[in-house]
């Protein structure tokens, strides 16, 4: 591995995306990046015999137009889903982490990161969506890293920036921020605005060791999320997934504590919990590559297209969870997905 190239040591380009301004950008970020011009990103980030994992220790960097869709309709997945006008995007595919329970790696051939320069395209596309909402009487919510952690790459890009000030006096609609990282501080000099949530993945210490060991730890983003608080951000906190690990409720009680004591619970949006579940075809695609992970050799369920934690076992589980996070909370502020 000591061999291998520093990330987006290669930046490959497609030609109908040159002199786009995340692309100029992209370009003076890493002035020493090898430039290799591409027709289609798919060319390099769909290619077969790619090994996820190797890649990841030196990422390398595509730049493409998007195509239509420019939005998706949220899954079942997520919290949101009882909202019709719940959606997401991507502006970019693939994360600066590499978490072992992440659908991304079972998603993707590769470890590398596109990155759409043709922003305006999007949020033209979220315009036109907030004129013919599914339900009118709802907002429209749009997550805008749920392929990806843009607040992770923030001091590259800029890509966060760029959709709050978007949001700016959009009342009907309500943009989701989800992330791991501690960049908030790329994005402190911003006011709060009140339709922007920034939602934090926390996980126990133990957890972020072994299945987050590229992200920050958790004290360190439980100071990111202090700081925005301090500063009058809307802010979720993210229990999702939990894992089931042997002893898991000794960890995630240790972790509700810390978490707790560490931050201002009045000013705190709300809460999720959610245990480990994938859509199937991804898990199974990485349970044959990972034939050492305990992770994706346990007993699990089937439910429809999805790989989850048997039923009886999730919901003693997460209700376990929310009597603990009771204490600090109001019930209607804990969100379960079940």
């Amino acid at each position: 591995m000591k061999y291998l190239l520093p990330n987006f040591s290669h930046i490959y380009i497609e030609r109908d995306a040159d002199g786009y301004p995340l692309t100029e950008l992209a370009k003076s970020r890493f002035p020493k990046a090898t430039i290799v011009w591409i027709d289609n990103y798919k060319d390099v980030f769909n290619r077969i015999r790619q090994d996820f994992h190797i890649q990841k220790e030196s990422m390398k960097l595509i730049l493409s137009i998007k195509k239509k869709p420019f939005l998706y309709s949220a899954s079942s997945m997520v919290q949101e889903y009882n909202n019709p006008n719940t959606f997401y995007n991507t502006p970019a595919l693939n994360c600066l982490y590499n978490c072992d329970y992440c659908f991304l790696q079972g998603m993707y051939n590769t470890g590398n990161i596109v990155l759409f320069v043709n922003e305006d395209d999007f949020m033209k596309a979220v315009d036109k969506q907030l004129l013919n909402p599914i339900d009118p009487l709802k907002p429209t919510v749009l997550s805008i890293s749920y392929n990806t952690d843009l607040l992770a790459m923030e001091n590259i890009f800029s890509l966060a920036r760029n959709w709050i000030f978007f949001a700016k006096n959009k009342s009907d609609l309500i943009i989701e921020i989800r992330t791991k990282s501690t960049l908030f501080s790329a994005i402190k000099d911003i006011k709060p605005l009140d339709n922007i949530i920034l939602s934090w993945t926390l996980s126990p210490e133990k957890i972020c060791e072994k299945y987050e060991s590229t992200a920050p730890s958790l004290r360190k983003r439980l100071s990111a999320v202090h700081n925005a608080l301090e500063l009058g951000w809307k802010v979720r906190l993210c229990f999702d997934p939990v894992l089931l690990i042997d002893d898991w409720d000794i960890q995630y009680d240790q972790l509700l504590k810390d978490t707790f004591s560490a931050l201002n619970v009045k000013k705190i949006q709300d809460i999720t919990f959610g245990v480990f579940r994938m859509n199937k075809d991804y898990f199974n695609r990485i349970r044959k590559r990972e034939l050492d992970s305990v992770l994706y050799h346990k007993d699990y369920s089937i439910e429809g297209n999805t790989i989850v934690v048997e039923k009886k076992e999730r919901e003693d589980a997460l209700n376990k969870l929310k009597v603990i996070a009771s204490k600090y909370f109001e019930n209607d502020k804990i969100l379960i997905w079940q």
